[in-house]
């Protein structure tokens, strides 16, 4: 039995469905089965009835559509000699079932990759297998692709994910949004996450996203305090209560090495023994953290009653800075990024360099300048990954003299 490719609409000036077709001669009837695939039809070699792979005609998404339409030839010659071998009728209402099990999820169009986006992230959600900071991330990168649809022209669909898409979509994030390498990283990495979950639930078959390369991550330079600013942060008499809640957070979270989010996790019921008793928010299958509770942290917790004045952690962040400025951190520092092979150096003052994360990078530089080891510091920060513990190493002008001066300390004759 032959089978053939055709248009729904040849003459169309843009694109039309490309149809699966053969006849069934017992039956005397013709089977005809959307592929969901859609061309314009100057792309489309009508005398081998197939879309152009070479040439100018060949349409950008042509190795894509390819792929697809053989997937329907494959599937249709393994049935039909499924049912020979063993006896069978080879049926319309056979091949409907066999390609209604294999192509109906994988059907193309302008909905489904939006429609499947959602399904993916509902999944996880209800599954409990996110964190809300995750969920977040993932919320965000449905906008980018709305975002970028618009700004590009670039109609978004799982045959359209291709190199063609990677090359407009890096371009976007890096040059029109100025996104940073390691901000662009970790959105094509949740990207390509959503597209693995696409194709294992078979709503697409297109895997050129596996070959989509994220550019270089790199460890950014960033702010870390010494224990003598922490000593002069504690020192200092505020006049408003508010900044007040806010320096006694961050010094919390600067002396424990916990995360923003898992200071709201602290109540009275959890501290055993001197130890904050911590369940990993970000991975629950994690065992339970033991966080020792030092002399700051323990009379911070009993000043607040065990409940810290939290607030959102955008208004921590602005509240923050100006803490920083209050106490005299304005003298000028340098900010460097990194977006493609080019560093980004912009100048500002000390105290806008200050954010939540501050703390735990603070937390980690300390622990390793008094020589503790990376198991004993990943066993209070919940890092499984020491390559990660390592990024938030940050290594001071003051450390880098001490260490030289100490390896050539030669006296040179008078």
């Amino acid at each position: 039995m032959t089978y053939t490719f055709n248009l729904k609409e040849p003459k169309s000036e843009s694109e039309t469905l490309i149809l699966f077709s053969c006849y069934f001669k017992m039956q005397g009837k013709k089977f005809v089965y959307s592929t969901g695939e859609k061309i314009n039809p100057k792309h489309w070699d009508f005398q081998n009835r197939f879309v152009f792979t070479s040439g100018k005609n060949k349409s950008k998404f042509s190795e894509s559509i390819k792929s697809q339409l053989n997937r329907y030839s494959d599937l249709f010659l393994e049935t039909e000699s499924m049912y020979k071998r063993i006896g069978e009728e080879f049926t319309t209402e056979v091949l409907k079932k066999a390609f209604d099990g294999g192509f109906k999820k994988a059907l193309a169009g302008v909905n489904t990759f939006y429609k499947c986006y959602d399904e993916f992230t509902s999944e996880k959600i209800k599954g409990k297998e996110w964190a809300t900071s995750t969920i977040k991330r993932y919320q965000n990168i449905k906008n980018l692709l709305i975002k970028f649809e618009v700004a590009k022209k670039y109609k978004l669909t799982f045959t359209s994910i291709n190199e063609n898409f990677h090359r407009e979509f890096t371009a976007y994030c890096m040059d029109d949004l100025m996104h940073i390498n390691n901000t662009y990283s970790r959105n094509l990495g949740l990207l390509k996450t959503f597209l693995l979950w696409a194709k294992k639930k078979k709503y697409t078959y297109n895997e050129a996203f596996i070959d989509f390369k994220k550019v270089e991550r790199v460890v950014t330079n960033q702010i870390a305090l010494t224990i003598e600013d922490l000593k002069i942060i504690l020192q200092h008499e505020f006049d408003s209560k508010k900044l007040e809640k806010v320096r006694d957070v961050f010094v919390f979270a600067c002396v424990t090495g916990m995360r923003f989010g898992e200071l709201s996790l602290i109540t009275k019921s959890n501290i055993v023994n001197g130890h904050i008793i911590l369940k990993e928010e970000k991975d629950q299958n994690k065992e339970a953290r033991e966080i020792p509770l030092t002399k700051i942290a323990g009379d911070l917790l009993t000043k607040y009653e065990y409940k810290l004045p939290l607030i959102a952690n955008q208004k921590q962040n602005d509240y923050l800075k100006e803490v920083f400025k209050e106490l005299g951190y304005t003298q000028i520092v340098q900010k460097v990024t990194t977006k493609g092979k080019e560093n980004i150096k912009v100048e500002m003052p000390f105290y806008d360099r200050i954010s939540t994360h501050t703390a735990r990078r603070t937390f980690i530089t300390m622990m390793k300048l008094n020589n503790k080891s990376e198991k004993l510091i990943a066993s209070i920060t919940g890092h499984k990954d020491m390559r990660t513990l390592n990024q938030y190493y940050q290594i001071s002008e003051p450390e880098k003299k001490i260490a030289m001066d100490e390896v050539f300390n030669i006296e040179t004759q008078e």
